[in-house]
Formats: C-alpha cells, sequence, structure tokens
C-alpha cells in the first residue's frame, strides 16, 4: 500500500517551534454533535455612540478619542504590563518558585474610524496607514530604555476573546522576549549556524547565512500548483497554509523575494504589497463561510529596531513573518477546539493543509458582501 497523505495519518514537524503535529486526514468525515457557535454580527452601524473606539466618544476611563479620520493610538486603559520601574520581587523560597518581574507598555490601535469595518473590508490605501502606524509603535516602543521586545497582534471576532468589534489591534512592549518568539528566534539561529541544504536561488540572511523561513518561503512558492499550499501571492509576499499548520485555515504570510527583519526594513513598495495580501487574503477568509472570519493574528520579526550593529547582525536572524490563527473548522458555527489529546500530548488537525489551501484558493477576490 502507497502513502497518501489525503488519507493516512502522520505526523509533520514545525522547524519554528521543533514540535511536532499530528495529521489525521481520515477523520474529517466525523459527525459533529457538539458545540456551535452564533454567527459573527456583519449588521454593524457605521457609528455607534456607545463603542469606547469610535471617533469622538469617550472611553471607560473617562478620556475622550478625537473625531479620528484614519488611524489613532493610545495607552491601554487596562494595560497588562506597567511602565518602569518594576519592584524586585522577594527572594525565591525555593529554585523551582521564582520571580521575574517585567515592565513595558500596552498599546490600543484602531484602524478605521468606521466601526463596521475589517481589514476584509477596508480599502488598500487605509490598509497601507495601518502599516505605517505598526512601523512607528514598533520603532517608537522599540527605542525605549529596557524594552526588549515589541508584539503586534489582533484578535479579530467575539469566539477570539476580542470585546469591541470596533477594527483594532494592540502592540505590546516587554522588557523581556516572549516564550513563543524566544523558541522561533532560537530556531532561526540554529538554521543559520547550521550546515543544512539549501536552495542556491533562494535568499540568504545576515553575512550570507541561510534563513529558515527564506528557504521555506522559496521552496513552497517554486512547487507545482497541484498540493500547493500558496493560497495567493504577489512580487514580494506570499500566503500559505503552513506545513505544519495547527489550526484548520491556519495562514503564514511572508516575504519570498528578499530577507527582510522587520517592518521598519520593508520599502514603499513592499508596504504596497504587504497591504494588498492582506486585504486579498482577509477577504477570501470571509468569503470562505460568508461571514466576518474569526481569527487573531501576530506579527514575529525582529525583537526591536536595534542599533546597535553587533546587536543588529545577531537578531537580524529574524525573518518578517504574520501568524493568522483562525478557529473555524466546518462552517462559521463549528470552530476547532485545543483540548484532551492536543493539550496532553501534541497539536492534531483532520484537514490537511494542502486541503485547507485548495478550498482557500477557490474562494473569491471579490467580497462576498460586495457581489
Amino acid at each position: 500500500m502507497d502513502f497518501d497523505a489525503d488519507t493516512h495519518p502522520h505526523r509533520r514537524l514545525n522547524p519554528l517551534t521543533n514540535e511536532h503535529v499530528l495529521v489525521s486526514p481520515h477523520r474529517t468525515k466525523r459527525p459533529w454533535l457538539g458545540q456551535t457557535e452564533p454567527p459573527q454580527t456583519v449588521d454593524l452601524p457605521k457609528y455607534d455612540p456607545a463603542c469606547y473606539l469610535c471617533p469622538g466618544n469617550s472611553r471607560s476611563g473617562g478620556q475622550q478619542n478625537p473625531v479620528y479620520e484614519h488611524t489613532h493610538s493610545f495607552v491601554n486603559d487596562f494595560t497588562a504590563v506597567l511602565p518602569a520601574p518594576a519592584p524586585e520581587p522577594p527572594v525565591a523560597p525555593h529554585p523551582l518558585l521564582t520571580t521575574n518581574t517585567v515592565h513595558g507598555a500596552c498599546d490600543v490601535l484602531m484602524f478605521h474610524p468606521r466601526h463596521d469595518l475589517t481589514l476584509a473590508r477596508l480599502a488598500v490605501p487605509d490598509i497601507e496607514r495601518i502599516i505605517a502606524e505598526w512601523i512607528a509603535i514598533y520603532q517608537r516602543r522599540g527605542s525605549q530604555e529596557g524594552i526588549k521586545y515589541v508584539q503586534i497582534f489582533e484578535n479579530k471576532g467575539a469566539i477570539m476573546g476580542c470585546s469591541n468589534p470596533h477594527p483594532h489591534g494592540q502592540v505590546w512592549s516587554l522588557s523581556e522576549v516572549p516564550t513563543l518568539p524566544a523558541t522561533e528566534l532560537a530556531s532561526l539561529r540554529r538554521y543559520a549556524n547550521s550546515e543544512a541544504p539549501t536552495s542556491s536561488e533562494a535568499p540568504r540572511g545576515p553575512k550570507g547565512k541561510p534563513c529558515l523561513l527564506c528557504e521555506y518561503a522559496h521552496t513552497e512558492v517554486a512547487m507545482p500548483e497541484k498540493g500547493s499550499r500558496v493560497v495567493v501571492k504577489n512580487d514580494h509576499w506570499v500566503a500559505l497554509v503552513p506545513w505544519w499548520a495547527t489550526w484548520p485555515f491556519e495562514i503564514l504570510v511572508l516575504p519570498h523575494k528578499r530577507h527582510v527583519p522587520s517592518l521598519a526594513d520593508l520599502s514603499a513598495e513592499e508596504r504596497l504589497s504587504l497591504a494588498e495580501i492582506l486585504s486579498k487574503m482577509t477577504t477570501r477568509y470571509d468569503n470562505l463561510f460568508s461571514c466576518s472570519f474569526a481569527y487573531s493574528m501576530g506579527i514575529h520579526q525582529r525583537p526591536t529596531p536595534v542599533a546597535d550593529t553587533a546587536v543588529a547582525d545577531e537578531e537580524n536572524v529574524a525573518h518578517l513573518h504574520f501568524h493568522f490563527t483562525p478557529p473555524l473548522l466546518r462552517s462559521a458555527s463549528v470552530k476547532k477546539f485545543l483540548v484532551g489529546f492536543e493539550l496532553m500530548a501534541e497539536a492534531q488537525r483532520d484537514l490537511t493543509p494542502e486541503q485547507a489551501a485548495t478550498r482557500l484558493r477557490a474562494c473569491s477576490e471579490r467580497h462576498y458582501l460586495d457581489t
């Protein structure tokens, strides 16, 4: 019997985290009698007088938003970390019970004054403005004393814990590099210093060393369409369902033409190209189940825009990329749960990444609400 990835169970390695995912494609026919989610609301007003994020409205802490016309950012009224200085913790009663202080800041970024829009419904120039604000906050926070990491992210949809439907994201700046990006950076460094076989045509990282994500993007883009995991591609960027995807319709967006450590290193043409691919990709998401498609998105890049050359060479092993992790599985009302085996052993999925990419590629780039 010949192995068939669309039929037979197998494991795939995520080289960024060095973790495996169990793929069980034969389970896609499993009946579902479990929890269903209410559909994501799409009939929202352009302006909501009760919304804390709409232009001119008062926030929960009493501060008033300006009547902004494009993007607007402010320090989160309910910040997860506090500015320096942080008090020293007491001496640990046992080596297994250590405490480390952390300081930083949390910013909220409104994407647009319209309450009823999302990335999928914004014009490309509006997404360009969001990218410009991401860069501005990354540079401002990342240059502050004691800050070692800046995390940009968006939670979209109530089932992803988003507390307000107004289009917005967040930026958390910390005095330590968090676990997941630290793990990825360590993997990128190991690969750069390894003798792993690489394509002669793939972009290279600092000092001509191999880059794991440059090599991966080059490999995916060069593959034939049959069985491809690429969803959409343009001159600078590719959006694909990664080989190691955990979530059913997980997407990785990354530059494929050259090594790019951070958003701050993008050219004007690359920023425009990024805005275009984010628009097309999120539109496909919405069109998949004809709903406002929920997800969590995070940007992984060089931890901060460091100026020191020696440090820059070390941290430039980072290759800018976006993680999109949507929970929806079979329809607009059935989501994937990470429970049981996945909590106690390793990640598992039924639909193969190749099948997920095929379904997303088949979706129109014109939003279903505009047809």
